[in-house]
């Protein structure tokens, strides 16, 4: 049973990372995963996690019916600071200290299959580096959601090879029920993006200094009221 009091919300896992990538360096923030997701999966079976060190990073071990299934974990917020150098230097300071504070905590945290299948990308590297999805979290669960529908979309290929994975929590609600995403959904388990969407077909980053705002502004929300979620799931399984 988790202790609530073992989860700190609030905190940024750069500080036990020293200086390196705190999703593959920061052994507080496996341990976190760990008690997070060490839970039933939908049909019963505990999606038991053991941290484990591999290839020098910390990761997360999961033996099932079949093969080991090494998972990683990866930042759900991102700032895209780089392609939107223009818009992200109008922010100010303190906005943009407070969207990485909050984005770099446990609510904007999640784990993925961390081994390539057949030769290709990881699902974190290919929702990173596709251009119809550009690191953003809510086209990567839109892709996730179509992928429970048999439904077509840029991180198909990938999701298909990790279908393991994703077949461990039956369909798309499960699977945002299982890892406490619901503040990304809507009652009709249709996603709310982050920005207008077109259907992965217009721009993928903000072309506004206003659409970015609101494209930091968003993020943060969701990831709060992850945070706020997190910690009432803690209180339940504590009591």
């Amino acid at each position: 049973m988790i202790d609530g009091a073992q989860i700190d919300t609030t905190l940024d896992f750069r500080a036990d990372s020293r200086g390196r990538d705190s999703d593959r360096h920061s052994p507080t923030l496996q341990s976190y995963h760990r008690l997070l997701w060490s839970r039933p999966l939908p049909d019963g079976t505990m999606f038991e996690l053991e941290s484990v060190r591999r290839r020098g990073s910390f990761l997360l071990r999961y033996s099932g019916d079949r093969d080991d299934l090494y998972l990683s974990s990866d930042i759900l917020a991102n700032s895209s600071k780089r392609p939107c150098r223009q818009f992200y230097d109008l922010v100010p300071e303190d906005v943009r200290a407070h969207f990485h504070s909050v984005g770099l905590s446990i609510g904007g945290r999640l784990i993925f299959p961390a081994e390539r299948v057949n030769g290709m990308q990881t699902v974190n590297q290919r929702r990173g580096t596709h251009p119809r999805i550009r690191d953003r979290f809510d086209l990567t669960l839109e892709c996730i959601r179509r992928h429970y529908a048999g439904e077509d979309s840029p991180l198909s290929l990938v999701l298909t090879a990790n279908e393991g994975f994703f077949q461990l929590f039956r369909d798309f609600d499960r699977y945002v029920d299982f890892f406490l995403l619901q503040d990304l959904v809507d009652d009709s388990s249709s996603v709310r993006f982050y920005l207008p969407f077109d259907g992965f077909t217009g721009a993928t980053l903000p072309t506004s200094s206003t659409q970015y705002g609101e494209f930091m502004q968003r993020q943060v929300e969701f990831v709060e009221a992850r945070n706020r979620r997190i910690t009432r799931a803690l209180a339940v399984a504590s009591a």
